[in-house]
């Protein structure tokens, strides 16, 4: 699709310095930038780019003076950046559009199927799912029977949900995903082997949650694993059963939550982050990258390393640990001159 400077300038309400015809058909980087394409200039370290930049239509702020000439038309806007994430936000909304249902997908006809819904190719739809208006399912998905689906969610190819489970409204569950696997739970018996213990809950992501793509989220034992509203997961996350992670709490790729953590909101977890099962994580808690909680952490607090502890001691202590060598050395040499001294005073 083709979209004129003047549209463009419409739809962000700035104003338009150049060709206000001038059209583009894709998005672009400014160093990288071609012919028909649209970029933008939002970090001062770019400047250069824009006086050498192909692309046909450059977003800037309202306050950038050129000192040299420029072939393309500018779109003036009170904030490049944010008003380039908006047309990306669009563009994808309109490279996804789809609707309509495929006559390869397989939908079972007990399910209940919502206004402007698209189903793919080869996508499985068990008994008695719901799946809301304007909810999109790409092709290879499998819902297995009685899931849930809310409004104007995206489930992107290959993801499987398991029976019983529930996604709310403008959810985005990434290629991969498993929701409502059986977690891991296993009794030891005396013969020192381990008996599976039956995983009878389910899965309930609230509204407005995204998951990175293979990220898994586990089915509880009894009751429900829940995704709160506003969470962000990562790709490659490992959620055990029972686990609640609070509102808009956001955790990076490689973290492992063990069962029954509770996860308060407004988090933010790095990456592969380890967290014992049982534990209770406060509202508010910033866990550094590699970090090893096996304690309850308390609201606000910032832990770093593994074990985690406190940030403002874990800052102390690295200084010392890069010092351990010379520090050693010192103490190696303090107990040779005691020594030293304890041998004179026996001598004399």
């Amino acid at each position: 699709m083709e979209f004129s400077a003047r549209q463009i300038a419409d739809v962000l309400e700035g104003t338009v310095e150049g060709n206000p015809e001038v059209k583009i058909s894709k998005l672009a980087k400014i160093e990288e930038a071609e012919a028909g394409s649209l970029s933008f200039l939002a970090n001062p370290k770019y400047t250069s780019f824009i006086y050498s930049t192909k692309a046909s239509i450059v977003i800037v702020n309202d306050d950038f003076i050129p000192e040299q000439p420029i072939s393309s038309t500018l779109i003036r806007v009170n904030d490049a950046y944010s008003a380039f994430a908006r047309l990306l936000e669009l563009y994808n909304q309109i490279r996804n559009e789809k609707k309509g249902v495929s006559s390869l997908a397989f939908i079972s006809p007990s399910a209940k199927i919502g206004q402007d819904v698209y189903i793919g190719e080869y996508a499985y739809v068990g008994e008695n799912v719901v799946i809301g208006d304007k909810s999109r399912i790409f092709p290879q998905v499998y819902l297995g029977d009685n899931v849930q689906i809310g409004k104007e969610t995206i489930i992107y190819p290959g993801v499987i949900i398991y029976s019983d489970n529930k996604i709310g409204n403008q959810c985005t569950l990434h290629g991969g995903v498993v929701i409502g696997a059986d977690g891991f739970g296993f009794a030891p018996q005396q013969d020192k082997n381990y008996k599976k213990v039956a995983q009878i809950g389910n899965v309930i992501i609230e509204d407005n949650v995204e998951i990175g793509s293979n990220t898994t989220i586990d089915r509880a034992t009894l009751g429900s694993t829940i995704i709160r509203k506003g969470v962000k997961l990562d790709n490659l996350i490992q959620v055990a059963h029972n686990v609640e992670i609070g509102e808009n709490t956001v955790i990076a790729a490689q973290t492992g939550i063990s069962g029954s953590v509770k996860v308060g909101k407004n988090c933010m977890i790095a990456g592969q982050v380890g967290l014992a099962g049982h534990l209770a994580i406060g509202d508010d808690v910033k866990i550094g990258a590699q970090a090893g909680i096996s304690g309850n952490i308390k609201d606000g607090a910032i832990v770093l390393g593994s074990p985690a502890i406190d940030i403002s001691v874990f800052r102390r202590a690295i200084v010392h640990f890069k010092n351990l060598p010379v520090i050693v050395k010192r103490i190696e040499e303090i107990e040779k001159m005691i020594k030293r001294g304890e041998s004179s005073d026996r001598e004399l």
